[in-house]
């Protein structure tokens, strides 16, 4: 007996490491809410102190015995639904979906996970970003009290995190979190203008505990596109928005803002200016031609409706295409029309710098790229900064010194005519 019970118990401890390792090997998840609403706990497989017992919360799980859990302990309207009428699908991760959907477009939606601390959630957005989306967001803090809120992520940091707030149509019927063993499960019910089919879905979770209604920092995210008509999910392809913003920056914020440079302080390499100013010009033109073609594909697969940042890159690229074409009709510096040309070179090509800037920064913002963009971007201006200066003042000194030269020379001085 006493060799029965111990080996019991170390398998209890192992299981228990075992979903505490997965748990710590998943990231975290980015937006959640707070209220109190009921803490339901299955008596026959008790989630204690923290500790997990169930042997469900691995990750090598069958998915149709999570998917045949009976969801009574949720109670009514959750508990009542029979499992057959609800769609069930995995969705990312050890998370479960489910959900049922009415004729009269009323959704009940079920999403569960496996649980050890912190807070999980799932957002609704309308192209697959976080900024502008809604999430119903769970969790249980230190004593063990169930919390679950509608949050309006409206930006990154915790302070623009709003709870009680968001764009959901929750009904009256008052949203539930529960524990089930390993699992945690939100649910909640939403009442839509329309039909859901094919939705950019945020999910996310975090291991630490909420700071009141402050969310902490997720652990992991990610952004599906689910299809509620067919229940199937399919990665949001975010390297994509990626490599938008790196051709963009390298196109419009580093090489034209380098061949402006060159056409500027280095007019006295005649001709080695003119070719160098040309080739990197050239290059900039293509990676941000690129970018603008990239960005009108995002637009078509993730529906990013961001009609500023869209507006004004077409804007650039009309310019940068005028410029382009000014290249070739180029007139001869003797012409009469040179110096009008030279003037529409110049503003045109200042225009298109600026916006292509500012562009870049917005671009950063609605993205949501993170610090480390704006950290990038930050030091590439300023290192740009930091040589106009430079430049600038060894032009002004070069100008002084051929001014000082000039003036040494006699008022009688002339040439030797040959």
């Amino acid at each position: 007996m006493a060799t029965s019970g111990f080996r019991v118990s170390f398998s209890r401890i192992i299981v228990g490491l075992y979903i505490f390792c997965i748990a710590l090997e998943h990231k975290r998840f980015g937006a959640a809410g707070f209220k109190e609403i009921r803490i339901e706990h299955d008596t026959d497989d008790p989630l204690t102190n923290g500790s997990v017992t169930s042997s469900t919360a691995g990750t090598d799980v069958d998915r149709s015995e999570l998917c045949s859990t009976d969801l009574s302990f949720l109670g009514p309207p959750y508990g009542n639904m029979s499992s057959s009428n609800m769609v069930c699908s995995p969705i990312w991760n050890n998370m479960v979906l489910r959900y049922y959907q009415r004729s009269d477009n009323l959704m009940t939606i079920v999403l569960s996970a496996v649980y050890t601390t912190g807070w999980v959630g799932i957002g609704f957005s309308r192209n697959g970003m976080m900024l502008g989306s809604s999430a119903m967001v769970g969790w249980f803090n230190r004593k063990g009290q169930a919390r679950i809120e509608q949050f309006y992520l409206q930006g990154r940091h915790t302070n623009q995190v709003i709870a009680d707030k968001g764009e959901l149509p929750l009904n009256n019927i008052p949203p539930v979190v529960a524990l089930h063993g390993a699992m945690i499960y939100l649910a909640f019910q939403a009442k839509f203008e329309h039909r859901l089919g094919r939705q950019p879905i945020i999910l996310a979770f975090g291991t630490r505990y909420p700071n009141h209604l402050h969310l902490t920092r997720h652990d992991a995210k990610t952004a599906v596109w689910f299809d509620f008509s067919q229940a199937s999910a399919t990665n949001i392809d975010i390297s994509q928005r990626k490599n938008h913003g790196t051709l963009g920056l390298l196109g419009w914020g580093l090489f034209l803002p380098a061949g402006a440079i060159v056409a500027r302080y280095f007019k006295h390499k005649d001709p080695l200016w003119y070719y160098l100013h040309a080739v990197i010009q050239f290059l900039g033109f293509i990676l941000g031609l690129a970018a603008v073609v990239l960005g009108l594909k995002l637009y078509e697969s993730m529906n990013a409706d961001i009609p500023a940042h869209r507006g004004i890159g077409i804007f650039v690229l009309v310019l940068s295409i005028l410029q382009v074409l000014a290249f070739f009709l180029r007139p001869n510096k003797d012409s009469k029309y040179r110096r009008y040309w030279n003037w529409y070179h110049h503003w045109f090509g200042q225009m298109a710098l600026f916006f292509g800037s500012l562009n870049i920064v917005l671009g950063i913002q609605y993205a949501d790229a993170g610090d480390e963009w704006k950290i990038g971007y930050g030091f590439l201006l300023a290192i740009t900064l930091l040589v106009v200066i430079v430049l600038e003042t060894l032009s002004c000194l070069r100008k002084r010194r051929s001014r000082d030269d000039k003036s040494n020379l006699p008022p009688n001085f002339q040439m030797n005519q040959i």
